[in-house]
């Protein structure tokens, strides 16, 4: 979209999170209108409200006025619901509606590397980027993984790479957002209450990051899971150049293990990698991250001596199986944002020493008996923590102790009493964090400190 377009053009922004703030200010630097529009109060978003009228930005709070409707274009956050009633009238108005990803990239001079997925994608976004840095190839970090796109899009240069975390929340609106390597990671059951509840729906939204690609680009994803097979399979447009990854076995294109080593095959070239135990991220989901984002990077034409050097050195990201400390022979973990099932069943797998786990928050309508097996193999205590606890109680008491908690200090001291030394405590609660805390990145940083401080 020009420039001069959007200075006839008047935007609503629904949100004034992070994203929110972030596309205001991106809208009105190229001339356009905006408003932002928040269902919060004005007292629950002091900082906010203060931040947005220092920068004169109009905006609202405790609800959505008419004057949302006054638009030609409402722009929706990530945790705003496709049937919102303030989405529902504007789209009954005849307002276009986009998320803020769309907007942004409306003003990308580098090509995106998108990448999306259940679980991983915070992982594999970093590792791309980190590879990319490693290479000084110019790139900017951002999307869903906590940097909202508008706020980095400035910085794009051509002959870069814009990575993104994707969510399916962020695709539900894209008209003309377009990825140039688009990573598909898997599909599981998450967040299925924002689609009435139909996995086949959530599916469909993931494979709409394949959706605007052209020959030429590049469509990554998982040959392993079912699910990302099957949707993108269905979603890759004619002529985009398919490269898959497998932990099971060679592929035609794209990467895999043979003889616990990460290889790839490109335009019919076999390379090793490096082998799997040199990946300094432990665990089979991230060795799968670990082959999309060597996909990726390749895709962007870095070597793979390059590549080789940063899976070496990568130490992850906070809150995803992040070591906090070790006490008196016991390891303690942050899996903050393992926020589903799948997630845990993943992080389960990635230790070898037994497990004093913390598991429960805001249930999503999980079914834990997917993990049963592994705790039985892995876990030798539970201490069942938030809303679900008594649902965690119930589904594990009969195959390890199970201690509730009410509070994070209880859930520390109780998983301080069941260790052993040799053990490791790990937070991998399968559940949201909006019972106890504000996200889960707050969740994360209360079990480090409570831990850090324990005597």
């Amino acid at each position: 979209m020009p420039d001069n377009d959007l200075r006839q053009r008047r935007f609503s922004i629904i949100g004034a999170a992070r994203s929110g703030v972030a596309v205001a200010r991106l809208l009105r630097s190229r001339g356009a209108e905006v408003l932002v529009s928040e269902a919060a109060s004005r007292e629950a978003m002091q900082e906010t409200a203060a931040t947005l009228e220092r920068e004169q930005i109009p905006a609202e709070f405790g609800g959505h006025s008419a004057r949302v409707l006054e638009a030609d274009t409402l722009v929706v956050s990530p945790g705003v619901p496709g049937d919102a009633p303030v989405v529902q009238r504007a789209q009954a108005a005849g307002l276009e509606v986009v998320s803020e990803i769309e907007v942004a990239g409306w003003f990308c001079r580098a090509p995106i590397v998108g990448v999306t997925g259940t679980n991983g994608k915070t992982t594999t976004t970093t590792l791309i980027g980190r590879m990319l840095d490693d290479a000084r190839h110019p790139a900017v970090v951002g999307g869903n993984i906590g940097t909202a796109f508008s706020e980095v899009v400035g910085r794009t240069v051509e002959g870069g790479s814009a990575v993104l975390e994707i969510s399916s929340f962020q695709l539900d609106h894209i008209r003309t957002f377009r990825a140039a390597v688009a990573v598909l990671l898997n599909i599981t059951p998450d967040h299925l209450d924002r689609y009435n509840h139909s996995f086949e729906r959530y599916a469909a939204a993931k494979g709409r990051i394949f959706e605007r690609q052209q020959p030429g680009d590049i469509a990554i994803y998982n040959c392993d899971d079912e699910a990302a097979r099957a949707t993108a399979e269905r979603s890759i447009p004619a002529g985009v150049r398919r490269m898959v990854f497998s932990a099971q076995g060679p592929v035609e294109e794209g990467a895999f293990v043979e003889r616990e080593h990460l290889m790839t095959v490109l335009e019919g070239r076999v390379t090793e990698v490096l082998p799997v135990r040199e990946i300094s991220i432990p665990g089979l989901h991230n060795l799968y991250n670990a082959m999309a984002a060597v996909l990726a990077v390749k895709a962007r034409g870095i070597a793979t001596a390059s590549a080789r050097a940063s899976l070496r050195n990568f130490r992850g990201v906070e809150h995803r199986l992040e070591f906090v400390r070790e006490m008196r022979g016991v390891r303690f973990v942050n899996d903050s944002k393992a926020t589903n099932v799948d997630s845990v069943w993943y992080a389960l797998q990635s230790f070898d020493r037994p497990l004093v786990l913390l598991l429960g928050g805001r249930d999503k309508g999980n079914d834990y008996r997917r993990l049963t097996d592994l705790v039985r193999r892995h876990v030798h205590a539970i201490v069942a923590i938030g809303e679900s606890a008594e649902k965690v109680e119930q589904a594990f008491r009969e195959t390890v102790p199970v201690r509730r908690a009410e509070t994070m200090p209880l859930a520390i001291q109780a998983a301080v009493a069941l260790a052993r030394p040799g053990d490791t405590v790990l937070l991998s609660p399968a559940c949201a964090s909006f019972d106890w805390f504000q996200n889960y990145e707050h969740r994360g940083r209360v079990f480090k400190q409570l831990v850090m401080d324990l005597p």
